[in-house]
């Protein structure tokens, strides 16, 4: 009798990456991939049909966030163990992707061992991060007790994450708001809001801190 092979479902905006991560799923004893997507409504759609064990989701979806994609998921799909694939820091979107409802989070520099570690140790009801992950966490738990410090991005919210991020990418307020399918006046209201946090007046020193951020955050 052959024993069922555990169900994987991934979401990521580029068919050459599923595509990838298919080949490495389908080519397991014990796993095989039941389905795809490319963003959130797709996502639902296909998770609410195939009812997978596990739903790995790029972070960073065209023109949409992956974190308010796994919070979607986690609240209508709780038996679904999510995890997260990233190439952002870890350092922060890992910590975020965990609160998010996330069970894992993998850095897409890893190599193909950790994807399938990743999703094994969540089917065992485990929690998958890398040990850089857990220290820095704990680093900055100890920090904050001592000092109450933290970094402006650090203390921006999921959402005014993603659009600080955007901002770094060069998009403009407008183009924001019809990506994220927001009004402009919610977009200035989380614009403002990271502008405190980093303690700038202008929506032009924000940008330049952004563009300096998405630089830096980028695979070199």
């Amino acid at each position: 009798m052959t024993a069922r092979k555990n169900h994987i479902f991934i979401v990521d905006d580029h068919p050459l990456v599923r595509d990838g991560l298919a080949t490495l799923i389908n080519g397991q004893d014990d796993l095989i991939v039941c389905g795809g997507a490319e963003d959130s409504a797709q996502a639902i759609a296909g998770i609410r049909k195939t009812r997978p064990d596990v739903a790995l989701i790029d972070i960073s979806l065209k023109n949409e966030s992956g974190l308010e994609l796994v919070k979607n998921l986690a609240g209508h799909f709780p038996e679904v163990a999510l995890i997260v694939l990233s190439m952002h820091d870890e350092g922060l979107y890992g910590e975020r992707a965990l609160r998010a409802g996330a069970r894992g989070y993998v850095m897409k520099c890893e190599t193909s061992k950790s994807v399938l570690a990743s999703i094994r140790r969540v089917l065992e009801d485990g929690v998958y991060v890398s040990e850089k992950i857990v220290n820095r966490m704990a680093r900055r738990v100890g920090r904050s007790r001592e000092t109450g410090a933290s970094s402006p991005v650090e203390r921006l919210s999921d959402r005014e994450l993603e659009i600080f991020r955007l901002l770094g990418q060069g998009r403009t307020s407008s183009q924001i708001a019809a990506d994220l399918n927001l009004s402009l006046k919610t977009v200035q209201v989380y614009c403002a809001r990271a502008k405190e946090k980093f303690g700038v007046s202008s929506l032009t020193e924000l940008l330049r801190a952004a563009l300096r951020w998405e630089d830096a955050s980028q695979p070199k």
